[in-house]
C-alpha cells in the first residue's frame, strides 16, 4: 500500500510540475531537452517533459529538440522513443549541434531535469552546463524542472562528488570499440550548472524565478527541507 501511495504521489507531483511549467510555454514553441526526464525516468508523466505534455493537452503546438546525450544516448534511446510513441513532434540532434540550432533560431526554450539541486547550482546529466552556457549567450530561457525531493539544502556544489563512470561507455558503442586502445578517457556522469545560469526552477510547489542562493535557501526553508 505504501509503495502504491508513493507511486501515485510521484505522478501527481510531476503533473503539478506540468501545470506550473505550462505557463512558461507558448503556442508554437520549440523546446530543447537533454537526457531523459520523461515518463521512462519516473513513475509516470516525467519532469522536464511534463510542461510539454501539459501544454500539448491544452492545445498548444510544441516541438521538442532532443539531444542524443552521449555517451549512453538516453536522449536517442529513451526520450525520442517516448515522444514518438506519444505522438509529440520531436527532432533528434547530436550534443554538438546545440549551439548551431540555437544560432539558427530553432530553439525558443530549454527545459532539463535535475538529479540534485543545491543552494548554488543544479547537478544534471553531463552536457547540461554546456547547454546552459549556450542558452545564456543566445538569450534563450533555461529552465530546470524537478520535484522538491530533488532539493538538498544541506549541500553546496563543492561538497558533491560527481560519479566517474566506466571508460567503455565512451570507447565503445554497442560493444564495438570506436577509439584506439590506450587512449585515456574522462567520463563524469553529471556536471554542475551554476544557479546564475538558470532562469527558473519549476517544482511541484511552484516556480522559482531567477533563483539565487538566497531565494533557494528561503524556498527550501519554506517547504521544510
Amino acid at each position: 500500500k505504501r509503495s502504491i501511495q508513493m507511486a501515485e504521489g510521484d505522478v501527481q507531483a510531476n503533473m503539478r510540475i506540468g501545470e506550473y511549467g505550462s505557463n512558461l510555454i507558448s503556442d508554437g514553441d520549440t523546446v530543447l531537452t537533454h537526457c531523459n526526464a520523461g515518463a521512462l525516468a519516473t513513475v509516470g508523466y516525467g519532469t522536464a517533459l511534463a510542461p510539454i505534455r501539459t501544454s500539448i493537452s491544452q492545445g498548444k503546438s510544441v516541438r521538442v529538440y532532443a539531444t542524443e546525450t552521449r555517451p549512453r544516448l538516453q536522449g536517442a534511446r529513451l526520450t525520442a522513443f517516448e515522444l514518438l510513441t506519444d505522438k509529440i513532434p520531436v527532432t533528434l540532434i547530436t550534443d554538438g549541434m546545440v549551439g548551431y540550432t540555437m544560432s539558427k533560431g530553432l530553439i525558443r526554450k530549454v527545459i532539463v531535469g535535475a538529479d540534485r539541486i543545491v543552494v548554488d547550482g543544479v547537478f544534471n546529466k553531463i552536457g547540461t552546463y554546456t547547454i546552459a552556457i549556450a542558452a545564456k549567450h543566445h538569450n534563450i530561457p533555461f529552465y530546470v524542472a524537478a520535484p522538491i525531493s530533488t532539493f538538498d539544502p544541506s549541500r553546496t556544489a563543492e561538497s558533491v562528488k560527481i560519479e566517474e563512470r566506466d571508460p567503455k561507455e565512451v570507447t565503445h558503442i554497442l560493444n564495438v570499440r570506436i577509439v584506439p586502445k590506450g587512449v585515456d578517457v574522462l567520463n563524469p556522469a553529471f556536471d554542475l550548472t551554476p544557479i546564475n545560469l538558470v532562469d527558473a526552477i519549476i517544482t511541484d510547489r511552484g516556480i522559482i524565478h531567477r533563483p539565487d542562493q538566497e531565494s533557494l535557501s528561503k524556498f527550501m526553508e519554506g517547504i521544510g527541507r
